[in-house]
């Protein structure tokens, strides 16, 4: 089964994240630079990074390498040519999470920002384990209704998700985290114009 995200246009997807009545991308992009530097790394893997929301927050002399993961080979041309300051730095892989085939580079910290919704906490787990990472951040949403994408003129472009995703739920997360030796150490919200909310976990490695 083709996988929707392949399908999903950006200009629909980050049309629809910026809308007032959404405010994901804005909010999801103050929230990306304290990932980036809240620990001491020089290589970052972004799962999901989709055109490159945040990257503006890179600086060069702190971070070596950049890897953008996703599975839509339109989203990451696109994530290349709009960052051309990164070049030699950003290294674009196109790659399917859920494929236990996969294979990744190695990097200090993961960045998993409202992508674990779509792939499921075992294959998320898995590809933290592929990237051997000391640190992982990642942003889910919380939803205080039924309906995980918010109501707004691009809403039908998303119509094939609900075959792909994933209800969240911190606590569960926490838990899968905390089984592969990941311990969470700190939180962070950010409520959404329309009672979502976007919620940050951060974990450590254990010794």
């Amino acid at each position: 089964m083709r996988n929707p995200w392949e399908s999903i246009s950006l200009d629909d997807y980050e049309n629809h994240m910026k809308l007032d009545s959404v405010m994901q991308l804005q909010t999801m992009n103050r929230m990306m630079k304290d990932q980036f530097y809240k620990n001491p790394v020089r290589t970052v893997m972004i799962f999901g990074i989709a055109g490159g929301n945040g990257l503006e927050h890179i600086d060069t002399s702190k971070t070596d390498r950049v890897y953008g993961v996703d599975i839509n080979a339109k989203y990451l041309e696109e994530c290349s040519k709009r960052y051309p300051e990164l070049k030699g730095c950003l290294e674009c892989i196109c790659a399917d999470l859920t494929d236990d085939g996969t294979v990744l580079p190695e990097a200090e910290l993961v960045v998993a920002n409202l992508l674990i919704e779509y792939i499921g906490y075992e294959c998320f787990m898995n590809a933290v384990k592929k990237a051997g990472a000391g640190y992982v951040s990642c942003i889910i949403q919380i939803n205080t209704d039924d309906s995980f994408v918010s109501d707004s003129p691009y809403l039908h472009a998303f119509d094939d998700l609900d075959k792909v995703h994933h209800q969240m739920e911190e606590d569960i997360l926490e838990y899968n985290m905390k089984s592969i030796n990941y311990r969470l150490t700190d939180k962070t919200e950010q409520e959404l114009p329309n009672g979502k909310k976007l919620v940050q976990l951060d974990f450590v490695k254990g010794e």
